[in-house]
């Protein structure tokens, strides 16, 4: 599936999410091309494979071009062995609040403490509320990109 994807990015305050949490998936994704004018990412969500195309963002760091495909669980494993760098390791909830969805990633590995909100919006300017536990905007910030933790995770910033 083929579309502009427009989303922001937070950081989390607090672990109130989730208890308002209505999914709690295990992901495991790590990317066979990490330059910054495309990234191929390979995930497995929960027992789903996917590829996923990502080309640049544009200069506010909230849309670009996305291409994603589902594939089966074996080859995903397989192309994840294949993988650059670190494998990313999180648990993803989402919280649907105030007519949006609001995916958190609460990271693990060799990224963990790293806890990360992110929001699709139909447009860049959208508004929308934001729940008491979402704290700084990180919204084109590059070290919060996954594609970057896989090269430089969260416990090596400090």
């Amino acid at each position: 599936m083929e579309h502009l994807e427009i989303e922001r990015k937070f950081l989390v305050k607090s672990e109130a999410y989730k208890n308002e949490a209505i999914t709690k998936t295990r992901i495991v994704q790590g990317f066979l091309n990490t330059d910054p004018k495309r990234t191929v990412r390979v995930r497995i969500h929960g027992e789903k494979g996917s590829v996923t195309v990502k080309g640049e963002s544009n200069e506010s760091g909230t849309t670009r071009f996305e291409w994603e495909t589902g594939i089966g669980l074996h080859e995903a494993t397989n192309l994840i062995d294949l993988c650059e760098g670190f494998i990313l390791e999180k648990i993803r909830y989402e919280i649907p609040f105030e007519g949006h969805l609001f995916e958190v990633d609460e990271f693990l590995a060799e990224n963990k403490g790293l806890i990360v909100a992110e929001i699709e919006l139909k447009h860049e300017d959208e508004v929308f509320k934001k729940p008491d536990w979402l704290g700084d905007e990180v919204t084109g910030e590059v070290q919060y990109y996954n594609a970057q933790l896989t090269k430089k995770p969260y416990k090596q910033w400090q």
